[in-house]
């Protein structure tokens, strides 16, 4: 049998369960999928975890907040993607060691597509990166392939800094800037702004009364607004920002579109993504 799993905190809330069990079913493979929950904290219950990969117990491991950044030290190697971008989704075992590689990234621009339209990338306007963590390396370095500005947009400004460094350097020409979350800040950064993308997890179920985007401040009139978090299905910045006439998006897409591509990794089949994307929609 092929076990799967997620390790993070909190993630009582995933409907990983549900995509990757269905492509199980729908495959006739003999599989499950579970939450792993890890108490932040906790290193020997996450390195317990990451061992029943080495061991055989476990075939894969998804990660998320707010390990992704952090379980890097405790592996083998990452692919180049997830070495450049300094975060970790998909954990594997090959060769001997545990290998870490970033399914987000693809995931985004896949499911950025579908909602935005081909050619959005080649319009030469502004991005807002809302968040500093892994999810935030991942999105940053996904659309930084040319000039276009981008802001990564943090409270803790230092840490927004630290992002754009790194990323500059696996990606030439790209044009970032760290600025604080801040009504002032943000204010300043209306003009062009086409994308504004939120990878911090405020607005996520139980605390679906916060969100990312200050209160006392409106939209760039012309933005596309695109929000990691899928659980609610609409969180409150997507209805804030759907309210003023926006078009808006959670990330319901980009979660089926990472979790088939790790379902391939560790099983080497390509599952049903619109099967996947029904699992959810039950």
């Amino acid at each position: 049998m092929i076990h799967l799993g997620l390790i993070g905190w909190p993630v009582s809330h995933s409907l990983s369960p549900k995509m990757h069990n269905a492509a199980f079913r729908a495959l006739k493979m003999d599989g499950e999928y579970s939450l792993c929950p890890v108490e932040p904290g906790s290193s020997t219950a996450l390195e317990f975890v990451l061992d029943q990969v080495r061991v055989g117990n476990l075939a894969g491991l998804n990660v998320t907040i707010p390990y992704k950044q952090t379980v890097i030290p405790l592996l083998g190697r990452l692919t180049p993607a997830a070495a450049a971008i300094g975060a970790v989704n998909t954990i594997y075992f090959d060769q001997e060691q545990l290998v870490g590689d970033n399914t987000d990234a693809p995931g985004f621009i896949s499911d950025l597509r579908k909602f935005a339209g081909e050619k959005f990338e080649e319009q030469p306007e502004k991005i807002i990166v809302l968040g500093a963590g892994g999810s935030a390396r991942a999105v940053t370095w996904a659309l930084a392939k040319d000039s276009t500005p981008i802001l990564v947009a943090a409270r803790n400004i230092g840490q927004a800094k630290h992002l754009v460094d790194s990323i500059r350097l696996s990606r030439d020409g790209a044009n970032l800037e760290a600025i604080e979350l801040s009504v002032n800040a943000l204010r300043n950064q209306f003009d062009h702004t086409k994308l504004i993308v939120n990878t911090t997890p405020l607005g996520m179920i139980p605390n679906i009364d916060l969100s990312p985007w200050p209160d006392e401040l409106d939209f760039p009139g012309s933005a596309i607004v695109y929000d990691l978090i899928y659980n609610p299905r609409e969180t409150r910045l997507i209805n804030r920002a759907r309210k003023k006439g926006l078009r808006a998006s959670t990330g319901l897409g980009m979660l089926v579109e990472q979790a088939a591509l790790g379902f391939e990794i560790w099983t080497g089949c390509k599952p049903d993504r619109d099967l996947m994307l029904s699992s959810l929609e039950e």
